[in-house]
């Protein structure tokens, strides 16, 4: 058993979802549409750029995106973090790329659950690896509408807070649905949400049905 096979703290999982898929580690090892040197980046000369996460406390995502006719014609991109992080970008940007390139229409309508299921399934508690890279190309595309002119088409979000006493925002909970807290107890079991302003337990509820769909598809 190789280090790549083992992840997770093992909490609620079987032994099977501590395994990545042949297709995962075949991203890891040989990921393709990377950057390999900082020479690339600079000659790319990117349409659109999007950074999510951050590589000082964990996973950071930089994905790079050319667009002509409103057509993904080329992503590269650099990542840092776990081989569910590095695969799961690897994968996407093969994605984008299909048939010689999808509309930034088509792009969008990619879901994180579209990614782990073309690497044929990632472990629960690394499915968060999918939602970066997601996440990544949609703050690529939004700089690629502001630099087209295009603001009208740009796609902003901001935390809205949910709990008013212990101030837990719709982003608190949307991290809790991606972490494994698929009902209200587990999200207040991670969150505290709803504990003393009850008045939010609805909204939380219809939040986590929501981000489970968006998701999941469930």
């Amino acid at each position: 058993m190789t280090q790549l096979e083992i992840v997770g703290d093992g909490v609620g999982h079987t032994g099977k979802d501590w395994f990545y898929t042949d297709i995962v580690k075949d991203h890891f090892f040989h990921p393709r549409n990377i950057f390999k040197t900082a020479e690339e980046v600079k000659e790319f000369n990117a349409d659109g750029v999007g950074l999510v996460g951050s590589p000082a406390c964990g996973d950071g995502m930089k994905l790079f995106i050319k667009v002509k006719d409103d057509k993904i014609v080329d992503v590269k991109w650099q990542t840092y973090g776990c081989g569910t992080a590095i695969a799961s970008t690897s994968a996407f940007s093969v994605m984008l790329l299909d048939k010689g390139g999808l509309s930034i229409e088509e792009a969008l309508k990619i879901k994180p659950k579209d990614i782990a299921d073309y690497l044929g399934g990632i472990p629960p508690r690394k499915f968060h690896c999918s939602v970066l890279a997601d996440k990544a190309f949609r703050e690529a595309v939004n700089d690629y509408f502001k630099k087209s002119g295009q603001l009208e088409r740009v796609v902003e979000g901001s935390a809205k807070i949910i709990d008013k006493i212990l101030k837990i925002t719709d982003h608190d909970i949307e991290h809790a649905v991606l972490e494994g807290a698929y009902d209200l107890e587990a999200v207040q079991r991670k969150t505290k949400v709803g504990i003393h302003d009850k008045e939010c337990i609805p909204i939380v509820e219809k939040l986590i049905k929501t981000y489970k769909e968006k998701y999941f598809g469930e």
